[in-house]
């Protein structure tokens, strides 16, 4: 199972994410702390872990990385459904839900 150590707030995390679920590709997302001098396992993110224990560091790494790997069978109906939900994260959906669930004082 791969490992991908990351944070919820970081564009280039989510964008490894997608391409993930692009390539039909579990993984266990690991959060890390939010600020670098916090961190004790990666001092950047995101960070892919292989079974083998290789680690992928950087959006540009780890895309290279899955870019090596068979293309997965839903990844262009997905890719699509991320154009879909461009709005959404336009009007950044993800925070309000947030926001409305646990706003933060």
């Amino acid at each position: 199972m791969l490992t991908l150590y990351q944070a919820e707030w970081c564009p280039f995390s989510s964008a490894v994410r997608e391409r993930l679920t692009e390539l039909g590709i579990p993984f266990v997302a690991r959060p890390v702390e939010p600020w670098p001098e916090q961190r004790t396992e990666v001092e950047e993110i995101p960070v892919l872990e292989t079974e083998d224990g290789a680690r992928h560091t950087g959006t540009r790494a780890i895309l290279a990385f899955l870019a090596t790997l068979p293309p997965g069978v839903y990844e262009v109906e997905h890719r699509r459904r991320w154009h879909e939900h461009a709005d959404a994260r336009r009007q950044d959906a993800t925070g309000q839900i947030l926001e409305r669930a646990a706003p933060l004082v």
